[in-house]
């Protein structure tokens, strides 16, 4: 497995993390010392993209939520006292 310095792997980290993306996985390590270890998440783990919809059902939103308060607002804008 691959080790770099910490310094190496600043300077190169795009290529480093494309590699491990592809499965590659290396070490970075700090005065010779391993600190860290780099590997590929697995497929699923990447982002919040399986969290989409996690509430459906839980909720429903009014049909003229987009109205709601309309005239409180009207009236705040134009001066008027509700």
């Amino acid at each position: 497995m691959l080790t770099v310095n910490i310094h190496d792997a600043k300077t190169q980290l795009s290529k480093l993390v494309e590699q491990a993306a592809q499965g590659e996985a290396f070490i970075i390590a700090k005065a010779g010392k391993p600190m860290v270890k780099v590997i590929p998440l697995a497929p699923g783990e990447a982002g919040t993209a399986s969290r989409l919809g996690f509430m459906a059902g839980e909720f429903s939103v009014p049909d003229d939520f987009d109205q709601m308060g309309g005239g409180e607002i009207e009236d705040l804008f134009t001066g008027r006292k509700a």
